[in-house]
């Protein structure tokens, strides 16, 4: 009978820790704001667009090839060039290399926000 609910309660808190490194709808005041000059862009992932900075931390925007965005044309855009992201954060407060936002001075390139 232990055995079953400790199997039990570890399904449940494995179900809970997977969902909630799940991002939706992050909102602008729940993410982490950085700036980062674009290195590298290549796809990760399922059809992610993932920017590489000088010190080799990654970036992505989630399926960002599924949203009509391309990676010439990010190139194209971004490449060599300081821009402002704003990483989602889990529920644990830390942030996430998920891009909410992407910024080219004032102009938004990318966003999740409503």
């Amino acid at each position: 009978m232990i055995s079953i609910i400790r199997k039990s309660s570890f399904i449940i808190i494995c179900i809970f820790v997977s969902q909630s490194c799940i991002i939706q709808n992050p909102r602008q005041e729940n993410c982490e704001q950085i700036e980062i000059t674009v290195e590298e862009i290549y796809e990760g992932g399922i059809k992610d667009i993932v920017f590489s900075g000088p010190d080799g931390k990654f970036f992505y925007i989630n399926r960002g090839l599924e949203q009509g965005l391309t990676l010439q044309g990010m190139k194209n855009k971004v490449l060599n060039k300081k821009v402002t992201l704003h990483l989602a954060k889990i529920i644990t407060g830390t942030s996430s290399n998920h891009i909410a936002q992407m910024s080219l001075g004032q102009e938004v390139i990318y966003t999740e926000f409503n």
